[in-house]
């Protein structure tokens, strides 16, 4: 019975939530200027009910409230949209709200994050541009769910498509901070290159100790690489969909000492292979973070402001103390500025900087994943042979080209030709092998392989 009442509690909970986060979006869509989308509008009881009435309090007169004419669909158990689904566009752009604009929105449906933000480069990079019409790129941005669309070969924008008005266009312009999803993995890579350049690690070989909040776990004692090429022995304990015996616990929104708390004190290695999950990378980034204290701004300060970005960035910083682990890979940042950090990462490579030294290494270093679908849920090239450093390597039709490659759910994509100066990046609401399958050997690996 107390089951039975605890489930109806939790569905009463959700079903309110759900119309909390639905009504905070069409606030938003009102805020914005949306008016064909949606309007204000008065309960019917409190338009007969004068304010000094109590019952105008009670039945929450004192709100504003608003009603959209889409047809949105929620997908229950589910913050973001189902790979296997196929949604509509209204469904879409409801996703896409909370994808990149709900947290800061007080949204009652999703957590509530802090920023460690690095604010733009006084001098920002201006990209030349020499555009060209591509066709098969433009019907693609009239079917799937893409909001953005740059290739980049030898110091020029080729092709920069946005969605078009009738799809997204009205969501998300030049200045709108993209959601990376499992992108921001290789961001925290690049943070993690500056922090030993600049002498706060000692390199990739270096272990994690004498740091609390991994005591006592597998992960104590671990060599960096090892994390860095997700081969730290935790397959027992976690994979790509969380964590394996306990449904339901969110690791995103947890900190690092949470986490170690609740699941991994005490926990012992298994045989190192390559095993895919967010965890990982999130005691990578704070491991940065313990590592450099108080200069931890500095070093994100470093990392992205030499990449000369135009718009602010930022990583989801947990509201929990430092101490605990807080910061978050999930990354934000304009669609040019994404082309900004990736071209920076480009020429490190190229000029053999210090940085460039370590993307070199990682390189090297690079091992095989021996499975045969990594990482279902994203572009059809995450499945690639082998992963160095928190990229994606060795690609199927790219036969020993040094290509850095970033992937994130809903179909984020970044490939980096540092031998060619050719770099491709897609940002997207959705992808799966259906509806929302974009094209990725035309979007992504012939424009890599054969250039424009």
């Amino acid at each position: 019975m107390k089951k039975l009442l605890g489930i109806i509690v939790l569905g009463l909970l959700l079903s309110s939530n759900a119309y909390a986060s639905i009504n905070s979006f069409n606030k938003w869509l009102y805020d914005n200027g949306h008016y064909e989308l949606v309007e204000k509008i008065e309960k019917e009881i409190c338009k007969s009910l004068d304010k000094s009435d109590p019952k105008y309090n009670t039945n929450l007169c004192h709100l504003d409230f608003y009603k959209n004419n889409l047809d949105i669909k929620l997908y229950k158990g589910s913050w973001k949209v189902p790979y296997e689904q196929n949604p509509n566009r209204d469904t879409l752009i409801y996703y896409n709200y909370k994808n990149l604009f709900s947290h800061f929105n007080g949204d009652s449906n999703t957590y509530q994050f802090n920023r460690y933000e690095v604010k733009p480069n006084d001098k920002p990079y201006e990209f030349n541009f020499n555009k060209r019409k591509d066709k098969f790129v433009e019907k693609q941005m009239q079917k799937k769910a893409l909001l953005s669309y740059l290739y980049f070969q030898n110091n020029e924008i080729l092709i920069d498509e946005i969605s078009p008005k009738n799809r997204f266009g009205d969501f998300v312009d030049n200045e709108t901070k993209l959601r990376s999803n499992s992108v921001g993995k290789s961001m925290v890579s690049y943070v993690l290159g500056h922090a030993i350049c600049e002498g706060y690690i000692e390199g990739i070989d270096s272990t994690i100790n004498n740091w609390p909040a991994i005591s006592n776990t597998l992960y104590e004692g671990q060599k960096i690489i090892d994390l860095l090429n997700m081969r730290a022995g935790d397959q027992k304990y976690v994979n790509d969909r969380g964590i394996v015996k306990m449904s339901g616990f969110d690791t995103d929104i947890k900190s690092i000492s949470n986490t170690m708390n609740m699941v991994f004190r005490n926990s012992k290695k298994s045989k190192s292979k390559y095993n895919y999950n967010q965890l990982v990378t999130y005691i990578i980034f704070n491991y940065i973070l313990h590592k450099t204290g108080d200069d931890f701004q500095k070093i994100l300060n470093k990392t992205f402001q030499k990449a000369k970005i135009k718009n602010s960035i930022y990583f989801n910083r947990l509201k929990e103390q430092t101490k605990n682990g807080n910061a978050s890979n999930m990354f934000f940042a304009s669609r040019y500025d994404y082309l900004r950090i990736a071209k920076a990462i480009m020429e490190d490579y190229q000029n053999d900087t210090c940085v460039g030294k370590y993307l070199k290494e990682i390189h090297e270093r690079r091992i095989k994943k021996n499975v045969k679908d990594t990482n279902f849920e994203e572009p059809g090239y995450g499945s690639t042979s082998t992963y160095g450093g928190q990229f994606h390597m060795d690609y199927p039709g790219l036969k020993n080209r040094v290509i850095f490659g970033m992937s994130g759910y809903g179909g984020q994509a970044i490939l980096i030709d540092v031998e060619n100066s050719r770099i491709v990046v897609v940002n997207s609401i959705h992808y799966n092998n259906t509806k929302y399958k974009y094209n990725v050997k035309k979007l992504l690996i012939d424009p890599i392989k054969k250039g424009k």
